[in-house]
């Protein structure tokens, strides 16, 4: 592509600054427009790595103390202290963070950017969390799009991102799951993942981010067992097992569409660029224990955010989130998610949506 001139620059940076929310000030850098693709409504679907509130208040610790005590200064629904994935990505793209599904009627004017239909810990199959799964959070958008609140037309500016960050497989060992099958398991959650990619694109969604799951090992419920001080591989091995099957249903899915309509976001190699601070994208902060969280509970019967029948707190707090990876033993920090952005692995694959 040739180099744009100086002049269109400044006016494309223009253009954008116009569609810039007070969302949008957590993304550093921009992008310069082309005169092709530019999504204007970002649809989310999948688990608390995305999830900006829809999990019911009474079920969820996102909606207790200390949750959102970064952004937006108390419990807002969000798993982490602050910003998630979601805030970031709808940044990168320059369109304001979708409302929670929930809130659609009440903030019915901000449709227009899209919506998230994310539910904390859910997954493509039935998992504990009493909340919708994947083909649900699907069926929401068809009912919009057959209620007319979006029309295809309207669905071809728009983009989709779709988490998956590992709450199938927790419930397959909580369930008893033997070792065994767990290879066959994975294979059946990505078969899933697969047709719901492929459902999202024939309702008129132009292109699609798969997050590739993150290395499971490395999180602190984990990490635990160690002392915060190393992965267990077992699981990352398991980890890439899934990864290479997704690559290659998203290769396929693409094949059959003959589109670059699929892509996946490589969250596996920007948690390890984070770990192991190669942040050569842009300036990132150095965790000095990526593995130890935030907050957590007081013994394994607590977690962050329990409090006893008294209402005395049952979990243990850092001074600054600022200075953690992990906000909790499975979620990022607000400045996690912004180094894990901020990586070349993810900004790489972000590229993929224009």
């Amino acid at each position: 592509m040739d180099t744009p001139t100086p002049l269109f620059s400044l006016l494309c940076f223009f253009l954008f600054s116009l569609f810039l929310g007070e969302e949008q000030h957590v993304v550093e850098g921009s992008r310069v427009w082309t005169f092709g693709f530019r999504p204007k409504m970002l649809f989310v679907f999948g688990d608390s790595y995305a999830d900006t509130g829809n999990n019911r208040k009474a079920l969820a610790s996102s909606w207790k103390l200390p949750y959102g005590i970064t952004f937006p200064g108390k419990p807002a629904g969000r798993f982490s202290d602050g910003r998630v994935l979601t805030d970031f990505i709808a940044g990168y793209l320059g369109i304001k963070t979708p409302v929670p599904y929930r809130y659609r009627k009440e903030l019915g004017g901000r449709l227009k950017y899209g919506l998230n239909f994310a539910y904390g810990g859910t997954g493509v199959f039935d998992t504990p969390a009493p909340e919708p799964n994947m083909t649900t959070q699907i069926d929401f958008l068809q009912q919009l799009l057959n209620d007319s609140v979006y029309s295809k037309r309207a669905l071809k500016t728009s983009v989709a991102l779709v988490s998956l960050a590992g709450n199938d497989y927790s419930n397959y060992i909580a369930t008893n799951g033997s070792t065994a099958g767990f290879p066959a398991f994975i294979g059946r959650v990505v078969n899933q993942l697969k047709v719901n990619l492929k459902r999202i694109h024939n309702l008129g969604v132009r292109k699609i981010a798969a997050s590739a799951l993150q290395p499971l090992g490395c999180l602190p419920q984990s990490t635990a067992q160690f002392s915060f001080e190393q992965c267990n591989e077992s699981e990352n091995a398991l980890v890439g097992l899934h990864n290479q099957l997704l690559a290659q249903a998203v290769n396929d899915l693409n094949k059959e569409t003959n589109s670059s309509s699929f892509f996946v976001l490589d969250m596996y190699n920007a948690f390890w660029n984070v770990f192991n601070q190669k942040q050569a994208h842009q300036v990132s902060p150095t965790f000095v224990n990526p593995f130890e969280p935030c907050c957590v509970g007081v013994s394994a019967a607590f977690s962050c955010g329990s409090v006893d029948e008294n209402g005395v707190k049952q979990y243990t707090l850092c001074s600054n989130p600022k200075s953690k990876f992990f906000w909790d033993t499975v979620h990022p920090t607000e400045q996690g998610w912004r180094a894990v952005y901020s990586t070349p692995a993810l900004q790489s694959s972000l590229k993929q949506f224009w």
